[in-house]
């Protein structure tokens, strides 16, 4: 089962984000990453297969920016296998909609086919990818964030949560 944390705060958002990951391996997962948005407005993503210890050799030996804002994931692979590429956080073709998901996207190969007939390229076997590209597409028509994150919820079929964030 996935598991979700988000952070907005005063403290180093790596440490919370990889301390809530660990409070959820209970749950089992087979891949997992986090996504931070740095000072400056950019955003770093770090992805790993396998256990969370493969994120946290990863994070140490990056040159990780500090942050106070972030979305983690761990990943129970429901569609594509568990590799780097699969593992959550995802991001949309601009790369300023980043998402985690948990659930399943009933109409994600309807949603795959028009992102790909528009000219995008899904860097990943996922259902969970499809969204960030959703949000993108209604966010490039209108402004208003809200107006678009309820949009792209009422498009996607059976989808139980996301989170996501942008620069």
């Amino acid at each position: 089962m996935c598991g979700i944390v988000g952070y907005i705060g005063n403290k180093d958002a790596i440490s919370v984000l990889i301390d809530g990951l660990k409070s959820l391996e209970y749950r089992g997962y087979d891949s997992s990453g986090i996504s931070i948005l740095d000072g400056d407005s950019n955003i770093s993503t770090y992805k790993s297969a396998g256990k969370l210890n493969n994120l946290e050799e990863q994070l140490k030996t990056s040159n990780v920016p500090t942050s106070t804002i972030g979305i983690a994931h761990t990943r129970w692979a429901t569609h594509g296998e568990p590799t780097q590429n699969n593992a959550h956080p995802h991001s949309g073709s601009e790369s300023n909609v980043f998402v985690v998901h948990n659930g399943i996207v009933e109409n994600f190969s309807e949603l795959r086919n028009e992102i790909e007939n528009s000219g995008s390229d899904l860097n990943s076997d996922t259902d969970s990818e499809t969204i960030p590209h959703l949000i993108e597409s209604y966010l490039s028509q209108s402004n208003n964030l809200e107006t678009t994150l309820t949009k792209s919820y009422f498009f996607l079929s059976n989808c139980n949560l996301f989170k996501c964030f942008f620069p």
